[in-house]
């Protein structure tokens, strides 16, 4: 079920890609589809939504999005290069003006001194240019899988 909250996000990107006369794709890892999910919640998204990629594994990263193992080898999983190198490769693959692509670690396990349980980070991949930020959410596993969707269904105000 979709919460309010990102129902009504995902009905904003969706009237600001249409005023853009773009589409989106997403490239998810820590959220195994979720952005995909409340943006197809809306009716008549297919004008504006191509699809997504749930790519948990690293393997899956490589093969799919075309995220170089060497990103991976050096930054790991859950960084700014492998965050930008999917939403490039979403954008790429699904041949969309916008992708959104997100990689953190969930919880309640996995997490380091430096890769800490909550931290997210985010890439975006436009006609123009890509970027990646990262955001660090408290809270159970589903708070910050929530917490998320919730900032990558805010993406388009990166760049507008």
């Amino acid at each position: 079920m979709v919460t309010q909250l990102h129902y009504d996000l995902a009905v904003e990107i969706g009237a600001w890609l249409q005023q853009q006369n773009w589409r989106i794709a997403t490239a998810e890892s820590c959220t195994a589809g979720g952005i995909g999910y409340a943006l197809s919640a809306v009716s008549g998204s297919s004008a504006w939504l191509e699809g997504g990629f749930i790519t948990y594994s690293n393997a899956l990263k490589e093969k799919v999005l075309g995220v170089p193992s060497a990103v991976l080898a050096e930054h790991g999983a859950v960084s700014a290069a492998t965050a930008e190198a999917m939403a490039v490769g979403a954008r790429k693959h699904a041949s969309t003006e916008l992708a959104i692509a997100v990689t953190g670690v969930a919880g309640p396990s996995g997490g380091t001194a430096e890769k800490p349980v909550g931290l997210v980070w985010f890439g975006l991949a436009w006609p123009d240019g890509q970027l990646s930020w990262k955001c660090h959410f408290n809270g159970d596993r589903a708070a910050v899988r929530e917490a998320t969707i919730s900032e990558a269904l805010r993406c388009y105000e990166k760049i507008s």
